[in-house]
């Protein structure tokens, strides 16, 4: 045994270099009061939402192994509360509409030129399409720009983990950022409690960095990520979001070029106008 430990130890070791990880330098502390407080004053202090938008779509064929990367397109997005959206792409470089979605929060109409599809819901649960972003609806869209604070009759828990990411001041190192993680939940059935979502909010800035978003079996539906916050006024928002379906398989990269937050919207930038002939398909 004694011969054959260099054998096993020193011969077969092998050391190679990793990028450093080092700790934030800037770490806040707060309670579970305090954040749902921020949290939900974030949210009350958008009435409307005018951005001018680039998006990035990836439609995912995961049994085939397939994934359809789009080109980005320009457009638009406005939210007026309490439910209205209206989601209007353009095509690159030819300029004409691409998709056009919106939305009163009751009944949903989804335009796809270039497919000649259109369609019209009451429902947020997509039926199965072979086009993933044929199931794209409002709640997606509106649940993972603004982010939700306790509602009423749900309860609230919170756990702290970390992640790592880049360092800003050198490339080949990295830096580990404790994180708070509140979970909302619904009311326990039973022994039984559901997770409906839960916001990741990194504690150097003590801004949500994700949002994870639960359907009632337990999976998560939607996966959305935060970056490049800005100031508008008192207000910071991230110019990012990446928002991840994979039940739905696709992905949508919203990078917003301008913002401009509580001015009035009209109601004709809420309407939409299927052309003549096409018909529309009524989804459950």
């Amino acid at each position: 045994m004694l011969t054959l430990t260099p054998t096993l130890t020193g011969c077969l070791t092998h050391v190679r270099s990793v990028p450093k990880i080092r700790p934030a330098e800037i770490v806040y502390e707060t309670t579970l009061d305090k954040l749902l407080q921020q949290v939900d004053e974030r949210y009350q202090a958008i009435h409307t939402f005018n951005a001018s938008i680039e998006l990035q779509a990836t439609e995912g064929k995961g049994p085939q192994g397939k994934v359809i990367e789009h080109p980005a397109f320009s457009g638009y997005i406005f939210i007026r509360k309490p439910e209205d959206l209206r989601v209007l792409l353009r095509v690159p470089l030819l300029g004409s509409q691409a998709l056009n979605l919106v939305s009163d929060g009751k009944k949903w109409t989804l335009w796809i030129p270039p497919r000649s599809v259109a369609m019209t819901g009451t429902s947020d649960q997509p039926e199965a399409s072979e086009h993933g972003l044929e199931s794209l609806r409002p709640a997606v869209i509106t649940d993972s720009l603004l982010i939700q604070g306790l509602g009423p009759e749900q309860i609230v828990s919170l756990t702290q983990d970390s992640r790592v990411l880049p360092d800003p001041k050198n490339k080949k190192d990295l830096i580990e950022e404790p994180d708070y993680e509140i979970a909302i939940l619904a009311q326990p059935v039973g022994k039984a409690e559901r997770a409906i979502r839960v916001i990741h909010i990194g504690r150097s800035t003590l801004l949500p960095y994700q949002q994870d978003i639960y359907a009632p079996d337990g999976a998560i539906v939607t996966r959305a990520f935060y970056s490049d916050y800005q100031k508008f006024g008192d207000i910071s928002y991230p110019m990012k979001i990446k928002i991840d379906r994979p039940r739905d398989q696709y992905s949508l990269t919203i990078t917003i070029l301008k913002l401009t937050l509580n001015q009035p919207l009209e109601d004709d930038q809420f309407e939409i106008k299927i052309p003549e002939g096409i018909p529309v398909k009524v989804m459950k």
